[in-house]
C-alpha cells in the first residue's frame, strides 16, 4: 500500500498482498491525511476487503473516496440475476451497471460506474456507487443499520438501509427520507433514528 499527495488531494495505491488488516492498522496513524479527497487505485488481484478498509478508514477521516482506478480488476461480480456472492468479502463491479441488471452480495459492493433506471443491488453490507446511483439500492439487507449507501450523486426512487425505505419525492412527499443537503456531488445515506439521511459528503 502507498499513500502520496497529489495536486487534488492524495492518492492511495492498494496492491497486491494487501489485506483489510494492513490496510487499517497502515492508515490509522494517517487519518489526518485521509480527511481529503483521496483517488484509490486498485493493482493486479489486490483482496477486495483491503479497499473496503481503505474506504473505511476515509470515511471515518471526513474524506471524500473519489475515483478508484482499477485498470486490471480481476474479482469478477456476479452477472446472472439472483446470483449471490458466496461470502461476505466486498465484491467490486469494474463497470456500471444497466436497466434489467439485479445484483445480491452478501456482503459490501463497490460499483466502479453508474446504476442506471431499472437497475437493482442488494447488498448485506454498504453500497458504494463512484457513478450516478439512478437505480434502485438495498444497503444492510439481513438487518444491518450500520450500512451506508454513497454515490455521486443519490438520484435513486429507492433506496433501503436495513428495514428502512426512502422514496423519491413524487408530489411534495419526501416519506421516510430526510435529505439534509441539495448537492449534485458525492452523497452520503445512512440511518438516523429509524429515518433515511442523505447528506453532501465532499
Amino acid at each position: 500500500m502507498k499513500l502520496r499527495g497529489t495536486l487534488g488531494g492524495m492518492n492511495l495505491l492498494l496492491e497486491p498482498g494487501d489485506t483489510a488488516g494492513t490496510v487499517a492498522q497502515a492508515l490509522a496513524p494517517r487519518a489526518e491525511l485521509l480527511a481529503a479527497h483521496v483517488t484509490l487505485e486498485v493493482a493486479g488481484d489486490a483482496d477486495p476487503a483491503a479497499l473496503e478498509a481503505a474506504l473505511a478508514a476515509i470515511r471515518e477521516a471526513g474524506g471524500t473516496p473519489g475515483r478508484v482506478r482499477a485498470p486490471r480488476v480481476t474479482v469478477a461480480a456476479p452477472t446472472a440475476e439472483g446470483e449471490e456472492e458466496g461470502s461476505a468479502r466486498t465484491v467490486i463491479l469494474p463497470h456500471g451497471v444497466r436497466a434489467g441488471f439485479r445484483g445480491e452480495y452478501r456482503g459490501s459492493v463497490v460499483i466502479l460506474g453508474d446504476v442506471n433506471p431499472g437497475a437493482e443491488i442488494v447488498a448485506g453490507g454498504d453500497v458504494i456507487v463512484m457513478g450516478a446511483l439512478r437505480g434502485v439500492v438495498h444497503a444492510g439487507y439481513g438487518g444491518n443499520v450500520g450500512a451506508i449507501v454513497w454515490a455521486r450523486p443519490i438520484a435513486s426512487a429507492q433506496i433501503r438501509i436495513g428495514d428502512a425505505v426512502a422514496r423519491a419525492p413524487e408530489g411534495g412527499g419526501l416519506g421516510n427520507m430526510k435529505r439534509l443537503e441539495g448537492n449534485e456531488g458525492a452523497e452520503l445515506a445512512r440511518l438516523q433514528g429509524g429515518t433515511i439521511v442523505i447528506e453532501a459528503h465532499r
